[in-house]
C-alpha cells in the first residue's frame, strides 16, 4: 500500500490526542473503528425498530411480501427500504470492523 500525505495541523492533532496506539496509522485506525461502531449501532437502531413495528425479522417482512401486502403505501416502501439499508449497513459496518482488527 501507498503511504498517503496527511496536513501537518492534522498529524499534530493526531499526536496530541491518546488514541488506541501511538503511531499515526493506528490512532486513524481507532478512529475509523469507532465510526463503524457508531454507524453499527444507528443500523441496529433502525432494525430494532422496524423489527418492533412490524413484528418480525427483516427476513420475514420481505419473504411475506409485506409491501405489496399493505398496497405499496409510501410509509411501508419508506420502511422496507430504510431496513434494507440497515441490514446491509451492519453487514459493510462488520466488515470492515473485521479488515481492521
Amino acid at each position: 500500500m501507498e503511504n498517503i500525505a496527511i496536513l501537518k495541523r492534522t498529524q499534530e492533532l493526531l499526536e496530541e490526542v491518546p488514541l488506541g496506539g501511538k503511531d499515526v496509522d493506528s490512532k486513524v485506525r481507532h478512529l475509523l473503528k469507532s465510526e463503524y461502531l457508531r454507524r453499527l449501532s444507528q443500523y441496529r437502531r433502525v432494525d430494532i425498530l422496524l423489527t418492533q413495528k412490524y413484528e418480525m425479522s427483516f427476513d420475514e417482512f420481505i419473504s411475506r411480501r409485506i409491501v405489496r401486502e399493505r398496497g405499496y403505501g409510501w410509509d411501508v416502501e419508506s420502511d422496507a427500504m430504510e431496513w434494507e439499508t440497515a441490514i446491509s449497513g451492519m453487514k459493510t459496518m462488520r466488515r470492515n470492523i473485521e479488515e481492521l482488527q
